[in-house]
C-alpha cells in the first residue's frame, strides 16, 4: 500500500468514527439516566430495525474476515462455520426469542432468576455473561489489529497493539455515553455498509468468473494445492479422530451457542412486544442468510484469485484474505481502482468490529451492574447508580479484552468465536432452557449447571493446543496440553446439562409450582411481561 492509499483507507476509517461518536453524542443528550434507556434504548425500537440491528450484533469480524479467509484456506470445511452460523438462529427462534422477551427485562439472569433464589443466580449468570463476552471481545481486537496491520503495511507487534487499544477506547465510548440506543444505530449503520460492500464483492467476484460459479470452485481447487481435496470434506478436520471429534465440538458450539450469547439474547429487550421480538428475528435471518451464503462466494474467491499462498503470507490464519480480495478485484496493488476499494473494504470492516464491541460491551456491562453489583448489594441500589456502575465496568472490561486480544493476535477470529460460541453453549443455555421448560428446576441446579458448563470450558480451552504445545498455540514455547481437542464443547455442554441436572435431583429445595405456573402462562403469552 503507498501512502496515499493509506491516507484515504484512514480517511475512510475516520469518517465512520465521526459518524457513529455523532450519533453517540446526539443519543447522549436525550435521557440515559433510567436503567431501561440504558439497557433497553426505552424498547423503542420496530421489528426492522432490530432485525437490523441483531444482524450488525451477529455478523461480525468472525463472519466478514475469519470465515472467508478459512475457505480461502481449507476449502470445505471452512464453509463448516457459515453453515453452523446460520443454522443457529433457527434454535433462537424456535426456542428462545420470544419466551425470553417475555420473560425477562434486561439481562439473562432476568429469565432464570424469575422462579429461583435471586442472588446466587444472578452472580453465577452475571459471571458467565462476562466471561462469555469477553472471550468474544478477543477475537474482535484480534480483527482490529490484522485489519490496521495489514492497512499501514506493518505487521509489527506495535502496529496490532495500537489499533487493539485504540478499539477498545472508542468501544468504552459508545457504551458510557449512548447505551443500548447508540449502540443500536450504530448497529444498523454498520449492517447497511456491511452488506452493501458485501453484495459489491460478490458481484465483482461472479463477473470475473463470468457468473460461472462451477469454474470459480475448480480455479480455488486448482490455486490451492490440494485439487479436488479442497472441496471435499476433511482438508482440516478430517486427518485423524481428533479432527474428527474437534468438528462435531465445533458444530455443537455453533448451533447451540448464539442462544446464550448475552448480547444478542439483549436484543430481544429493545421491542415492545414478545411479536416484535420474534420478527426480529425473521427480519435478522433474512439478511444473516444472505450475508452468510455470499461469505461462501468471497472465500472461494479469494482462493482463486489472490491464492492461499498469498493469503498465509499475509496472516497466517487469514484474517486478511477479503481485504487482499478487494485490492486485487479493483485492479492491484498500486492501482487507484484496488486502493478505492480496498479502502472501503477495511473500512467496512472496521466499523464491523467497532459495531460489535460496542454490543457487546453494553451486554456485559449490564451482567456487572444489573445482575452482579446489584446483587452484591442487594436493594440498596438505585436504577440511575446502577447505570453509573455500567459505565464503569465498561471501561474495565475494555481494558481486560484488550490485554487478552493482545495475546490471542496470531489465532483466526472464526476460532476464537468458536471458543466463545463453546463457553455460551455450556454455560448459558442449559440454565435457560431447564428454567424456560422444566417444572421442577431448582436454584441448586440453575447455579450448578452455570458453574459445571462455565468451569470445565475455560479449563480445557486452557490445557488444549490452542494456549500452548503446537507452533500455532497462544504460548508456543511451552506445553501443558492435556486436552487434545481445540474446542471444548462437545465435553463441557453435556456437562453443563449434566451437572444441572445433578444439581435439581440431590436439592433438598421443593420448587415453587406457583412460579413455574406464572413463569409458564407470561413466557408463553406476554401476560405481565414488561
Amino acid at each position: 500500500m503507498t501512502g496515499n492509499h493509506q491516507t484515504l483507507a484512514l480517511l475512510l476509517f475516520s469518517v465512520f468514527v465521526a459518524i457513529t461518536l455523532g450519533i453517540t453524542t446526539w443519543v447522549s443528550r436525550s435521557r440515559q439516566g433510567s436503567a431501561e434507556e440504558f439497557y433497553a434504548g426505552g424498547r423503542l425500537f420496530s421489528p426492522m430495525e432490530n432485525g437490523f440491528a441483531i444482524a450488525g450484533d451477529y455478523m461480525s469480524a468472525a463472519s466478514f474476515l475469519g470465515i472467508s479467509g478459512l475457505i480461502s484456506l481449507f476449502g470445505y470445511d471452512g464453509l463448516l462455520y457459515s453453515v453452523g452460523f446460520l443454522v443457529a438462529w433457527l434454535v433462537v427462534l424456535f426456542l428462545v426469542a420470544e419466551l425470553v422477551r417475555n420473560c425477562g427485562r434486561f439481562t439473562l439472569a432476568d429469565v432464570i432468576a424469575a422462579r429461583m433464589n435471586e442472588r446466587p443466580v444472578r452472580i453465577a449468570s452475571g459471571t458467565a455473561s462476562v466471561t462469555v463476552s469477553v472471550l468474544y471481545l478477543v477475537a474482535q481486537m484480534v480483527g482490529a489489529g490484522s485489519l490496521v496491520a495489514l492497512l499501514l503495511g506493518d505487521t509489527g507487534e506495535a502496529a496490532q497493539a495500537w489499533a487493539v487499544i485504540g478499539v477498545g477506547a472508542l468501544m468504552v465510548i459508545y457504551v458510557s455515553l449512548g447505551g443500548m440506543r447508540a449502540t443500536t444505530w450504530i448497529q444498523i449503520v454498520k449492517a447497511v455498509l456491511l452488506l452493501g460492500g458485501t453484495i459489491v464483492l460478490t458481484v465483482l467476484v461472479l463477473v470475473r468468473f463470468h457468473g460461472d460459479f462451477d469454474r470459480l470452485l475448480r480455479t480455488a481447487a486448482e490455486r490451492s494445492g490440494h485439487g479436488a481435496a479442497f472441496l471435499a470434506p476433511g482438508l482440516k478436520y478430517g486427518g485423524d479422530w481428533i479432527a474428527r471429534f474437534d468438528f462435531i465440538s465445533l458444530g455443537l458450539a455453533l448451533v447451540l451457542g448464539t442462544a446464550g450469547l448475552p448480547h444478542i439474547l439483549a436484543r430481544f429487550y429493545t421491542v415492545p412486544t414478545a411479536r416484535a421480538a420474534r420478527r426480529s428475528v425473521v427480519w435478522s435471518v433474512g439478511l444473516i442468510g444472505g450475508f452468510y451464503l455470499m461469505t461462501i462466494v468471497l472465500g472461494f474467491g479469494a482462493a482463486a484469485i489472490v491464492g492461499p499462498d498469498a493469503v498465509r503470507g499475509s496472516n497466517a490464519s487469514g484474517n486478511t484474505a477479503v481485504p487482499l480480495l478487494a485490492l486485487d478485484l479493483g485492479g492491484g496493488a498500486g492501482s487507484t481502482g484496488g486502493a478505492v476499494l480496498f479502502a472501503i473494504v477495511a473500512a467496512v470492516a472496521f466499523a464491523t468490529i467497532l459495531a460489535v464491541v460496542a454490543g457487546i460491551t453494553l451486554a456485559s456491562s449490564a451482567s456487572v451492574a444489573h445482575d452482579l453489583y446489584a446483587s452484591l448489594r442487594r436493594r440498596s441500589t438505585a436504577p440511575r447508580s446502577e447505570v453509573t456502575v455500567a459505565r464503569i465496568a465498561a471501561i474495565g472490561i475494555g481494558v481486560i479484552a484488550i490485554g487478552l486480544g493482545l495475546l490471542a493476535r496470531d489465532l483466526n477470529v472464526a476460532f476464537l468465536v468458536g471458543l466463545a460460541f463453546a463457553v455460551a453453549a455450556s454455560a448459558n443455555l442449559p440454565v435457560l432452557l431447564y428454567s424456560l421448560f422444566w417444572r421442577g428446576f431448582t436454584t441448586r441446579g440453575a447455579v450448578w449447571a452455570v458453574y459445571g458448563g462455565l468451569v470445565p470450558a475455560l479449563v480445557l480451552v486452557v490445557v488444549s493446543p490452542v494456549v500452548s504445545g503446537s507452533p500455532q498455540s497462544i504460548f508456543p514455547d511451552v506445553d501443558f496440553q492435556i486436552f487434545p481437542l481445540q474446542n471444548p464443547g462437545l465435553v463441557s455442554i453435556p456437562l453443563g446439562f449434566l451437572v444441572g441436572w445433578l444439581g435439581t435431583v440431590t436439592s433438598a429445595e421443593v420448587p415453587d409450582e406457583a412460579k413455574h405456573a406464572e413463569t409458564e402462562v407470561r413466557s408463553l403469552t406476554g401476560a405481565g411481561a414488561v
